[in-house]
């Protein structure tokens, strides 16, 4: 498979392991203040993120979901809470932040609901044509292969499966463009040292993003991966994409 160059943007320069490796430690070390993180650098914008991308999926109605790279649950209990499915699994590669997941989703009285699980997203252990939806909000830029990712992805969707993904992207040129580029270079790792995060992991979430391959030139990796209906909707000034595609 195609190796893109953001497959190769790890979080620790000095560290001789695996990219996958590597992210596993660093979403380990911030799960605790992942979510704050979250909210206090989006101002919440992430939330309203969510919800838009999910209600894209009502129309379907699909009652068995996969969250790819689910992290602390975030997606899954959103999508829960909108679409009452009959199960949501969701898979990461951080035991850490799928502890904090876990408690998150029994304080909300939904452990029967949604089951979180340990889990490679680029060797998924489910057979084939088991979901009706794959979802992922800002994880697939941390794939150590992004092709061999979305092809799991595509693998594991019953036909006529709907795919839904939420990832960062870049300002057009504009005044706009230069402010969230400072934003994030030099103000978001900033607030992430004063909260006491890895201001490195910082970083690293604010190259990968910058080196991910964006809106058409996305959709055409889903359509050479097999995916049918490839399209992009971008949010907030386009400093965020939702692209859906279907098997």
């Amino acid at each position: 498979m195609t190796e893109l160059p953001h497959d190769h943007i790890i979080p620790y320069k000095a560290s001789e392991k695996t990219k996958k490796e590597q992210v596993a430690e660093m979403f380990d070390r911030i799960a605790v203040r992942y979510d704050l993180m979250n909210r206090v650098l989006s101002g919440r914008t992430d939330v309203a993120w969510r919800k838009k991308a999910i209600n894209m999926l009502k129309k379907y109605q699909p009652q068995q979901l996969l969250d790819i790279a689910t992290g602390t649950g975030d997606l899954a209990l959103t999508a829960y809470k909108l679409l009452h499915p009959q199960h949501i699994t969701g898979i990461d590669i951080s035991a850490q932040m799928l502890e904090v997941g876990k408690q998150k989703i029994a304080k909300e009285g939904l452990s029967g609901k949604i089951t979180l699980q340990l889990g490679d997203s680029e060797n998924l252990e489910f057979p084939g044509d088991q979901f009706d939806a794959a979802m992922a909000a800002f994880g697939v830029r941390n794939f150590e292969n992004l092709e061999k990712g979305l092809s799991e992805m595509l693998r594991v969707l019953k036909p006529g499966g709907q795919l839904l993904i939420i990832e960062f992207s870049r300002p057009r040129p504009g005044v706009f463009k230069g402010l969230y580029q400072l934003y994030m270079t030099v103000v978001a790792p900033q607030i992430a040292g004063m909260l006491k995060q890895n201001k490195e992991a910082y970083q690293y979430l604010n190259k990968s993003a910058k080196a991910f391959p964006e809106r058409n030139d996305f959709t055409d990796i889903l359509t050479k991966a097999g995916f049918k209906k490839a399209k992009y909707k971008a949010l907030t000034f386009g400093i965020c994409c939702i692209y859906t595609a279907e098997k």
